[in-house]
This record gives structure tokens, C-alpha cells and sequence, in this order.
């Protein structure tokens, strides 16, 4: 059948199972957005008070179902408000496909209005990039692109497609999308490292997000309890192991226990599996794991000896390397080394709850009780990202959603709302700060407009937090413009945009709050004011290591 190239995007998307998509239109973009309109009852499209939003959105609803997210912008400052979102979905793998409108081919390369060269200034935070010049080549780039972005590491994948090639038409004929199937190959000797796990006294497994990305949290929970290994997790992957399962360590790195940083620092046998050994993790690199044989298990061979130089290395799919080493590994148990962790676990951080005033542990225990243990949480960047890492009691591996590599304050709201519309029947819940909330609160908006029941734990020091901790600890406490004293009112704010808001002081005032919004049927912000003196602790400085740990 014949179609123009908007209609030809949009049946292609169909065919990739995409039933929603966030964007915000523009001139560039107005044939796709016509027909998106013909199949509104196929396609739901959201609407967000900015691309960046979108972009968060669709980043959001990837991190939480594992389907690749679709974001749309038009040409010029739409595609340039869909960077940070590209980086941030980057940074972490995170599947998104990004369709841009542009000027007419004509125009391309003119200056024209609303013209910037979006492949380029996207080419270093993209796996891939396309721009389409013929619409006969339409179909075929918009698919390569869905497959492109889920498979092996994933990634966003942007897609640049002049205003004249969505208007042009073509013959368009159907096609069953690529399964993307799991790369049972592997680079490696399975049976060294088996061994070398087999004879280690003191074994120890430090993972991250790509264990989760390939859905091998069974496997990881059976090697570690085959052969009794403790591990520790990155930022990127709570939730893979539970909270409370008996050799989860917990949080590893700067912000991480002190017993899971001990550990990392005198195992003999280091399996580093799905990780890329972050600055954040390895704050040092040529002490990091200095006592141990380290095994890198990633998908990415770019990872491998990138930071620190691996004794041994597998390059593979996390799955499919640990289903093969699983056959290898002998039943161990490892009773010392474990006497040795519970003497370091007596000096991990134990945060004080108070009576009459709202503590950051206080807040996220008192949220998750509410919430229940399918709740999805969404953090923006800053203290309290880390104090959620440390204190929300992870139970699934895709229930925690925050910006992990690039870091990005504002990523939260718009993520909160991706992750709520692809998961209608499970409640989510958004901590943030006065700091982050104030890049991206217009999304509440949006929140409102599609009555998206998203619930925000506002954690309101008055302080640019994480900001004000550094410059406490490091800077002789010169508070340089980390103290806006703002006045905003988010009461106030929220009830503007539509929303409910209420404002706590104590522990029984959060609670009876919290209890009220899981409740509601729309958006609702909870403002929680806490001591800007609350640090998150413990901390090891960068360039440190656990022995430079900072306890109060």
C-alpha cells in the first residue's frame, strides 16, 4: 500500500509493539503528529511540558518494563531538549528510540529556522544515529533502529527525518519485527574461572546494572548461594538481590556499607559481573580489588580493562555466562570469611530516627510501608537518591529508576510519570528535593492532565544538598550558592498546577499524609522538612578507599 513517510513511522512503530509514545509537536513534526491522530486509538501519545520530560518519560517506561521507549520532538531546540534525556538513557543502557523532525531537505544546512544538525551534536551519546534522506529508506531505518537499541548493551538510537520525507510517500510493506534473541556466545574460559571460584577462601561478587538488563538476577542468586558468596551492589542494580537476603551486602561504593566496601578490599576472588567499575564504585582505581583476582564478566568487550585491568575476563551476555559457569561451580561454604564480614557489619551506618522531627530514613521507611513491596521508586540526583539507594528495602530488580551515570537533577518527575503509565496498578513513588524538583516540577502539569496518580516525597532541606555536604566536608564550609533559600511554596505550587500537596514536619504528620495519598486518584506532592545538617553517610572522599571511610 502506498502511505506517506508519517504514516509509514507510525505503522512501523505498530509493528514493533509500540503502543505509546511521549513527545511534544512542533512545525517540523506536524505530518507525523496528523498521523498519529489517525491512529490515536492504536498509539497513546503524551503530551509533556518539555521534550526533556519526554525524554525522562520514555527513559522511564523503558527502565521499568524493559520495552523500548519512543520519544518525539521537532527540529531545532526540540531535538536540542531531548540531549540530556539521550545521555542521561546513555549512560545507564537504557533502550529509547528518539525520532527528531527537520527542515526540508532543501533547507538542510542553510541556517534555517529551527535547524540544528541533531545527529552530530548526538553522536557521542547514542549507540547509533540515522539520518533519512529517501523515504523509500523509512521503514527499513526505523526498524534497525528499534533492534539496534535492544540488543546487546543497550541504548538510546536516534532517528533525524526531514519534514519533506515524513510528506512524501512510498509503497510501505509490512514486516515482522527481529526477535532479539540472546547471544549464547561468549568470549572466556568458563572452566579457569570455575575453578579459580572453587579454590577461593574468600570470594566475592561486586555487580551491577547489566545483571539486571539481562534479566539474570536467579542466575546471580544461585551462584551466590551455591557457593556462598557475599556480594554488593551498584546504584544501578538494587533490587536484583533482596533487601534482606542473607549474603546481600548491600550498597557498595562511596555512599555504600562499610562492610560491603571491606569486603571488596580483602577478598581473595573479585567477580565484577555487569559492571563497569565507576568512579563512584572504584574511587581508586589502582586500589580497588588490590587484594584479590579479579574476574570482569560484562556484554560490552569496550568495559574490559577500560578502568582496571582484569586477571580474567568474559565477554558475553550476563545470562548466558552465568548459566555456563553455574554448571562449573562446587557447593561451598565460606565460614571465616563470613565471621570476618559480621565484624565489619557492627561499624556499617545506622541512621537515628527522631520523635518530633522528619529524618530521611524516617521518610523513605515510613513511604515504602505504604507503598507495599511492588512499588515502583523514582529518584531525582542528590542526597536523597543516596539515601533512597540505602534505605528503600529493594525487593524487584526494576523497581528502583534513578540516574545513575550522568547524574542528572530532574530526571525523576518524568520518569516517575513513564514508569506510572506503563505500570497503571502499581503505585510509584517519587523522592526528590527542593533542589531537583525545582529543574522539572512543570511536568506536574502533566501529571494533572492525564490524572497520572504519581505520588512526590519532596525531601526539603533548603540546601543544595549533596552540594552543601562537599563543601562542608572539603571546602572549609564555604557555602557557595548551595543555600538559595528559596521560598517556593509547593503546597501552593501543587495546587496551582491542579494537583494536591501537603507539608509535614513530624513523623505522624508524614504518615498520616502518606496513607492519605495512596488514596487519591491524581498527582500528589508531600513536602518533608528535614535538617539541612542530615548528611548521607557513610563517605569515602574520591580518590579514597574504605579505610579513608567518613562515619559522621
Amino acid at each position: 500500500m502506498v502511505l506517506n513517510g508519517s504514516e509509514i513511522l507510525v505503522n512501523v512503530l505498530l509493528e514493533q509493539g509500540v503502543d505509546t509514545v511521549f513527545g511534544y509537536p512542533g512545525g517540523a513534526v506536524l505530518n507525523i503528529y496528523d498521523a498519529l491522530y489517525k491512529y490515536k486509538d492504536k498509539i497513546n501519545h503524551y503530551m509533556t511540558a518539555h521534550e526533556q520530560g519526554a525524554a525522562h518519560a520514555a527513559d522511564g517506561y523503558a527502565r521499568s518494563t524493559g520495552k523500548t521507549g519512543v520519544v518525539i520532538a521537532t527540529s531545532g531546540p526540540g531535538a536540542t531538549n531531548l540531549v540530556t534525556g539521550i545521555a542521561t538513557a546513555y549512560m545507564d543502557s537504557v533502550p529509547m528510540v528518539a525520532i527528531t523532525g527537520n527542515v526540508a531537505t532543501p533547507l538542510i544546512g542553510c541556517d534555517s529556522f529551527q535547524e540544528v544538525y541533531i545527529a552530530g551534536i548526538t553522536m557521542p551519546i547514542t549507540k547509533h544515529n540515522f539520518v533519512v534522506r529517501n523515504v523509500e529508506e523509512l521503514a527499513d531505518t526505523i526498524r534497525l533502529a528499534f533492534k539496534i537499541a535492544a540488543s546487546g548493551r543497550p541504548g538510546p538510537v536516534l532517528v533525524d527525518i526531514p519534514k519533506d520525507i515524513t510528506a512524501a510517500k512510498t509503497n510501505y510493506e509490512p514486516a515482522v519485527p527481529d526477535q532479539i534473541k540472546r547471544n549464547e556466545e561468549y568470549i572466556g574460559d568458563i572452566d579457569e574461572i570455575a575453578e579459580l571460584i572453587n579454590n577461593a577462601e574468600k570470594p566475592f561478587i561486586y555487580f551491577g546494572g547489566g545483571v539486571k538488563l539481562s534479566g539474570a538476577s536467579d542466575e546471580l542468586r544461585e551462584l551466590v548461594n551455591k557457593a556462598d558468596i557475599p556480594a554488593a551492589y551498584t546504584l544501578m542494580a538494587a533490587g536484583v538481590l533482596g533487601y534482606g537476603e542473607e549474603n546481600n551486602l548491600g550498597l557498595i561504593g562511596m555512599h555504600g556499607c562499610f562492610s560491603a566496601n571491606s569486603a571488596a578490599n580483602r577478598a581473595d576472588v573479585m567477580l565484577a559481573i555487569g559492571t563497569r567499575f565507576s568512579d563512584r564504585v572504584a574511587l581508586n582505581a589502582n586500589k580497588f580489588g588490590h587484594n584479590s583476582k579479579i574476574v570482569h564478566i560484562d556484554i560490552d568487550p569496550g568495559e574490559i580493562n577500560k578502568i582496571i585491568v582484569a586477571d580474567y575476563s568474559i565477554v558475553g551476555d550476563v545470562k548466558t555466562v552465568l548459566t555456563a559457569l553455574l554448571k562449573k561451580i562446587k557447593p561451598a561454604k565460606h565460614e571465616a570469611w563470613h565471621k570476618q564480614i559480621a565484624k565489619w557489619k557492627k561499624d556499617d551506618y545506622i541512621p537515628v530516627d527522631r520523635e518530633d522531627a522528619l529524618t530521611p530514613h524516617s521518610v523513605i521507611s515510613t513511604a515504602c510501608k505504604h507503598a507495599g513491596k511492588d512499588a515502583i521508586f523514582v529518584t531525582d540526583v542528590g542526597q536523597h537518591q543516596m539515601w533512597a539507594a540505602q534505605f528503600i528495602s529493594h525487593t524487584k530488580p526494576r523497581n528502583f529508576l534513578t540516574s545513575g551515570g550522568l547524574g542528572t537533577m530532574g530526571y525523576g518527575y518524568g520518569a516517575a510519570i513513564g514508569a506510572k503509565i506503563a505500570n497503571p496498578d502499581v503505585p510509584v513513588i517519587h523522592f526528590t528535593s527542593d533542589g531537583s524538583l525545582h529543574m522539572n516540577l512543570n511536568e506536574l502539569c502533566t501529571a494533572v492532565s492525564y490524572k497520572v496518580p504519581v505520588i512526590t516525597v519532596i525531601l526539603n532541606n533548603a540546601v543544595l544538598g549533596m552540594v552543601r555536604q562537599w563543601q562542608g566536608a572539603f571546602y572549609g564550609r564555604r557555602f557557595s550558592s548551595s543555600e538559595p533559600e528559596r521560598v517556593t511554596d509547593y503546597v501552593k505550587v501543587a495546587e496551582a498546577f491542579g494537583g494536591v500537596g501537603f507539608r509535614c514536619k513530624t513523623p505522624a504528620e508524614f504518615e498520616e499524609a502518606m496513607a492519605k495519598a495512596m488514596t487519591l486518584e491524581g498527582p500528589v506532592w508531600i513536602e518533608c522538612e528535614i535538617d539541612r545538617e542530615e548528611k548521607v553517610l557513610p563517605m569515602i572522599p574520591s580518590g579514597g578507599t574504605v579505610h579513608d571511610t567518613v562515619f559522621r
